[in-house]
């Protein structure tokens, strides 16, 4: 690939290497890689479900140990609220209540969350703020048209002129609507983070931002911190990061030559929430609580939320333990063909890790190093869901270049459709990812591991976009959960759907799961 000298200070200034650059465009030539899924992780088979007495004592473990331990909450936030409107975008820019009625648009549009909205559009947290503002921005509202109104509403909610909520981050979004203020994603984060994160009164959190929102993150807390922290008598040390630019990632068109924009320059795209590996790999917690954003729940509901987090928490703790303890055996070495026969008794049952079929005949040696080498790795615990349509990933287990199958969690693009084996498996798949997951990245020593190195750079994937009405090919680095944690432990364990509650959609913000009165 040849690259102007212009081109190489472009790449250079983003911190890349033009050797960097040539690696991501041979995957585009390559193409992607389907993932060879062997089984859905269902429960039984890769999947723990606990009685109510083994949920209690994970809970216990958990209570227990919480005080001697560094929590950290990790938030990917870094996301714009623009998709979760998209809908009513179009609305505002299509919809002329001269020339028909909101009934014959939303008969000829087909869009059941559009028709949720205009159903319930009072039970949104911002209704009554949208209301005011349109009747100050627009003489006369009162006496004008229902169908007149309703465009009028969605445009104040929509634009700057109004209450602008499609330009926010969807962390500041206000989702929830209590007696006397409403909150946002971002502050019923701190509500759920102070009922198990908080240690001596102080709960951490660390949410990754786009460039530009800090400021507003960091205003929205100063005008809620008294309030939230009096009602949960919690400090809170909140933390920000940004996708490095590094982590950027080329597009292409569909010759597989770079991109330029209209200034001849290469075009260069965030790489997915995959990048963020390099924000959580500087993260020096004991225990991290990954969740994302939008996926928050009423104060009532709250509950049961802190319930399973403890429990996610407590597997996890007794895990480590038992690995911290087998590692430390190893690396004493002189271990009996007993231990190490249990050591690799606990991969398979516990971690569900396969261990070789020649296992036997290896030397004591041997044995230690193949055990090291599998033992010694971050570890994760995910809450699963069951699958009752959400789209998004699923456990299952997958088998490898290398020809070991593991737990991984996938993402439906990443499976053969055109596959009938494939596509049945997936279509027999039980639970969903919900992104309620625990995570240690330290070592038994209490070195942090380098999480770039426990990721399958053959989850990339490549997805068609546009730029300036023209179409690219973009790529996006393996994503957070699936691919850049692919050679983690990974241990998945249901939890009740009621702990998973996303918006996606503003719509999503009427159902029941989100009405706080």
């Amino acid at each position: 690939m040849e690259f102007t000298e212009i081109d190489i200070l472009q790449i250079e200034e983003k911190g890349l290497s033009t050797q960097e650059v040539e690696r991501q465009i041979q995957i585009f030539e390559r193409g992607n890689i389907k993932v060879d899924i062997q089984q859905a992780a269902t429960v039984g088979n890769g999947i723990f479900a606990y009685s109510v007495d083994e949920e209690k004592k994970y809970i216990q473990i958990f209570e227990d140990k919480k005080d001697q331990l560094d929590l950290l909450k990790f938030v990917p936030a870094s996301g714009a609220a623009t998709r979760m409107f998209k809908a009513f975008h179009n609305f505002a820019d299509e919809f002329d209540p001269e020339k028909e009625s909101l009934r014959n648009y939303l008969d000829r549009k087909q869009d059941k969350s559009l028709q949720l909205f205009f159903e319930k559009i009072e039970k949104l947290p911002f209704y009554n703020d949208a209301v005011k503002k349109a009747e100050e921005n627009h003489s006369g509202f009162s006496d004008k048209s229902n169908n007149e109104k309703q465009l009028i509403l969605v445009k104040t909610m929509l634009y700057e002129n109004g209450l602008g909520l499609s330009d926010l981050p969807k962390g500041l979004v206000p989702f929830h609507s209590y007696n006397y203020y409403t909150a946002s994603a971002f502050e019923e984060h701190l509500n759920s983070a102070a009922k198990y994160l908080s240690v001596k009164g102080v709960a951490k959190l660390h949410f990754t931002v786009a460039e530009g929102d800090k400021e507003k993150f960091e205003e929205e807390f100063e005008n809620i911190q008294e309030r939230v922290e009096e009602a949960t008598q919690t400090k809170f040390e909140i933390s920000y990061s940004y996708q490095d630019p590094k982590t950027d990632t080329i597009a292409v068109d569909k010759n597989n030559n770079p991109f330029r924009d209209e200034d001849n320059r290469i075009f260069f795209r965030p790489g997915g929430h995959g990048a963020l590996i390099e924000n959580l790999n500087k993260q020096e917690a004991d225990l991290i609580f990954v969740k994302n954003i939008d996926n928050v729940v009423v104060a009532i509901n709250l509950p049961k939320v802190v319930e399973m987090k403890e429990m996610l928490g407590g597997k996890l703790i007794a895990l480590q333990e038992q690995v911290f303890e087998y590692m430390q055996n190893l690396d004493g070495g002189n271990n009996s063909e007993t231990k190490l026969d249990e050591i690799a008794e606990f991969l398979e049952k516990e971690l569900f890790v396969k261990v070789t079929s020649t296992f036997k005949k290896f030397t004591g040696e041997e044995k230690t190093q193949y055990l090291c080498k599998k033992l010694d790795r971050p570890l994760r615990v995910c809450g699963m869901v069951k699958n009752e349509g959400e789209p998004g990933g699923g456990p299952f287990l997958v088998k490898n270049e290398d020809g070991e199958i593991s737990l991984q969690i996938i993402e439906g693009a990443q499976i053969d459709k055109n596959n009938s084996e494939q596509l049945e498996i997936l279509n027999n798949s039980t639970h969903f990812n919900p992104v309620d997951i625990v995570c240690s990245l330290k070592n038994h020593k209490g070195e942090s591991f380098d999480l770039h190195n426990y990721v399958d750079e053959n989850m990339s994937f490549i997805a068609d976009k546009t730029k300036d009405g023209k179409p690219l090919k973009a790529l996006e680095r393996p994503g957070l959960w699936n691919g850049g944690m692919a050679h983690w432990n990974t241990i998945f364990v249901e939890v009740p759907v009621s702990t998973f509650n996303p918006v996606k959609t503003v719509a999503d913000l009427l159902k029941p799961s989100h009405q706080a009165k």
